[in-house]
């Protein structure tokens, strides 16, 4: 007789280029964001200095995130599948897991970007019967997400419950 399964941290990690996805995502955000604030500046009719070093200190505050946060992201971000869940780990300050047990799941979808193409990777998308909504896995290899999504469908075909 088995104990009681254990919550552990999950094994696998994001795709590495997800660093690369995630940091063009990042940019297209911020410099416009930088962007907008140092025009602003310029076109003030007077433009005191300290404002100017406080909008400096922003817009490079804005490209700083930017390459950052999708570090950041990659050193935390964490998944697995298991014959019982899928779960996942997301967060900086605040961890956050999600759980989705196999005989809970209802669909799965792989979906890829028009960006996320160009660096090769896709997002799994596990719908449960649940008011917390989807699990989903992002930045794997796409081929890596084809086969998770086949392999998810298998073994939730093979699980019994109703998925409600």
């Amino acid at each position: 007789m088995s104990g009681p399964a254990t919550l552990r941290p999950p094994r696998h990690q994001v795709d590495r280029r997800a660093v690369a996805w995630w940091t063009v995502q990042w940019l297209i955000l911020m410099v416009p964001v930088a962007g907008a604030s140092v025009a602003a500046y310029w076109f003030l009719t007077s433009r005191p200095g300290w404002l100017g070093a406080v909008v400096g200190v922003f817009a490079a505050g804005c490209l700083v995130v930017a390459v950052v946060a999708p570090r950041a992201s990659y050193r935390v971000e964490r998944w697995e599948v298991t014959e019982q869940a899928v779960y996942t780990r997301k967060g900086w300050l605040t961890h956050t897991w999600r759980v989705a047990p196999m005989s809970r799941i209802q669909r799965v979808d792989t979906a890829r970007g028009p960006v996320q193409r160009l660096f090769g990777l896709a997002d799994v998308t596990v719908t449960t019967a649940s008011s917390a909504g989807a699990v989903k896995i992002e930045a794997l290899d796409h081929e890596v997400a084809a086969e998770l999504a086949e392999r998810l469908t298998a073994i939730t075909q093979a699980t019994p419950g109703d998925a409600t």
